[in-house]
Order: C-alpha cells, then sequence, then structure tokens
C-alpha cells in the first residue's frame, strides 16, 4: 500500500519506485512505428502525420489510410478494391469512384503537382501504385 504525504511530484517518484520492481522500465521496449521517408515527403506513422516539404498536411481518415496502404509497399500495384478493403475495412462491389475520389484529394494534397502525379500512379485497368521518387 502507497501513501503519500508532500508534493506531487514526489508522491509520483515514489509511485515509480514503488512499481519499479514489479514492472522495470527498461525492459519495456518502445513501440517501433517506422517513419517513411521519400524524397519530399515524410509520413510519421506513430504521430499519424504526413509532412510536405517540412510542412504539416491535413488529411482526413480515408485519405490517411489510402497514403498508407500504398506508400507501405512502393511499386507493388494495388487495385480499387484492395484499397477500398483495406482502408474502409469492408468489401464493397461499388468502390470504384469512392477510391478515385479519396485518390484525387490525396494527390491534390501531397504531389507537387497533382496533373503530373509523382507519388500515386495511376495503374490503367488495375489500380493504384506509389512510387518512391529518387
Amino acid at each position: 500500500m502507497l501513501t503519500f504525504n508532500g508534493t506531487e511530484e514526489k508522491a509520483i517518484e515514489k509511485a515509480i519506485a514503488g512499481l519499479a520492481h514489479i514492472i522495470p522500465l527498461e525492459a519495456m521496449p518502445p513501440p517501433h512505428f517506422p517513419t517513411l521517408i521519400f524524397p519530399g515527403l515524410e509520413i510519421r506513422l506513430h504521430q499519424r502525420r504526413v509532412l510536405k516539404g517540412g510542412a504539416d498536411i491535413n488529411l482526413t481518415r480515408l485519405e490517411y489510410g489510402a497514403l498508407c496502404c500504398l506508400a507501405t509497399s512502393p511499386g507493388r500495384v494495388f487495385t480499387k478494391a484492395q484499397i477500398f478493403e483495406t482502408v474502409w475495412s469492408m468489401e464493397s462491389e461499388s468502390c470504384q469512384s469512392s477510391v478515385a475520389n479519396v485518390i484525387c484529394n490525396l494527390r491534390k494534397k501531397i504531389e507537387p503537382d497533382n496533373r503530373k502525379p509523382t507519388y500515386i500512379k495511376t495503374v490503367i485497368g488495375v489500380g493504384y501504385k506509389f512510387v518512391s521518387r529518387e
């Protein structure tokens, strides 16, 4: 049983000291969430942040999900159905326009020129892929 006398700071120190023998803090490895770094674009998965040229970009949940789906596997082609199932977490027969709209909005936010995309390429008749610019 812990009792606290004095300031809150001392109370916290006492609580940590009391738990140190039960849960050694050094033994708890920090969670590993990689940061995806591409020329001009950084995706900090552990913070759910996207930076374009060092500036924060505000993405919707669906835009962020689509970006992560594509960027975690550069070069891999995803069908619209695969992106829809991954991001929306559901299956759908009519996902074509939903995915296309999200990709269009995402390109406007992350691409240097959304009319000539360099990160998210369309694979005609199939879907999309993320291309890491070198």
